[in-house]
């Protein structure tokens, strides 16, 4: 098991799960073995599919939603505070009048989270380790009105949702993305980590571009997308881009790939990003990335790519272009020998 504060409130005997009981998992960050809970029946919802996917390949039972009955309901604690509350509504209801645990980090707003659910409903019980704490009670309606919003309009008519990454609007990198974007794109391209759909919709708007893939990881993101996008030359993907796609299928790639999945940045995902993108590129297929100025992104670019440069950028964000995958050149060189 990983989720070390609930191991500890089972293994002290603070919290009981009786052999008979449903639990169900919102949105668990951690990836752990079901065989660990000896209950009656587990059930996950995540909306992460890297995520999605890890907890089916262990045996999980998973879904992007969740309904009740439930004896227990274990919520993850998101970054989020809208996405929160919208979970622990979610639970409360699956719940009905069973326990409620709520999980979270410090850093993720926890003791506020704490104090806003106390002031509702009486606490059963609380620990605290690893940074952070888990706190429990009983199921009730007492918070109906932090129902999760739908997805609705944002800044300039953009449709979001609570949770999604930038979801009061569209966030300053994708925008200086957009304004660098170069009109020669053309054929068949890839928005990987494409979100709630602001770079999709500008590419489609360039005039020799034939077809684009959104591919987003957050079932959330993927569905405001489908909102904001009505063009049969777009095609939307909920897949991790890190292993989605078919080799040597496209003539662009263009992304804003996330760097973090907690808020410890990791330059690692957007590595394995640039990395995606060379096999998925054509002999002389084209990346156009934002990432912040900071980031390492450079050496992984040079390994992958024949060709780098950056186009555009300020102190914040660089925007940075390759052309000629390596990986695919050198497979040609062998072939044509």
């Amino acid at each position: 098991m990983t989720l070390p504060r609930l191991a500890h409130a089972l293994e002290t005997g603070a919290l009981e799960l009786p052999k008979d009981a449903r639990l169900v998992f919102l949105e668990p960050t951690d990836e752990f073995d079901v065989s660990d809970f000896d209950v009656g029946d587990i059930e996950v919802q995540q909306n992460d599919k890297p995520s999605f996917d890890r907890f089916e390949q262990i045996g999980a039972r998973v879904a992007v939603h969740v309904d009740g009955p439930a004896d227990f309901v274990h919520v993850s604690l998101p970054r989020s505070r809208d996405l929160a509350r919208g979970l622990i509504a979610q639970a409360n209801d699956i719940a009905k009048g069973g326990v409620v645990l709520v999980d979270g980090a410090k850093t993720d707003g926890i003791d506020a989270t704490l104090k806003a659910v106390k002031a509702r409903t009486d606490i059963v019980g609380q620990l605290s380790k690893a940074h952070g704490k888990l706190f429990w009670f009983t199921a009730s309606d007492a918070f109906a009105d932090w129902t999760l919003a739908a997805p609705a309009p944002v800044k300039e008519g953009w449709i979001t949702q609570p949770g999604v990454f930038s979801a009061d609007g569209p966030d300053a990198g994708s925008k200086a993305l957009v304004d660098a974007l170069p009109a020669s794109l053309k054929g068949d391209g890839a928005d990987l980590g494409g979100g709630w759909g602001f770079l999709t919709k500008f590419l489609l708007a360039l005039p020799k571009v034939a077809h684009v893939d959104l591919v987003e990881a957050d079932h959330r993101a993927l569905s405001c997308a489908k909102c904001n996008l009505d063009d049969p030359r777009v095609s939307f993907h909920w897949a991790d881009a890190t292993v989605w796609g078919a080799a040597a299928s496209l003539d662009w790639v263009v992304s804003n790939p996330p760097f973090h999945t907690s808020r410890t940045p990791d330059a690692s995902i957007g590595q394995a990003f640039i990395t995606s993108a060379a096999r998925l590129l054509k002999p002389k297929g084209q990346l156009i990335i934002v990432a912040n100025r900071h980031l390492p992104y450079e050496t992984t670019l040079a390994d992958s790519f024949v060709q780098v440069q950056e186009l555009d950028g300020d102190t914040r964000f660089k925007i940075l272009h390759a052309e000629q995958p390596k990986s695919r050149d050198r497979a040609m060189r062998r072939k044509r020998r």
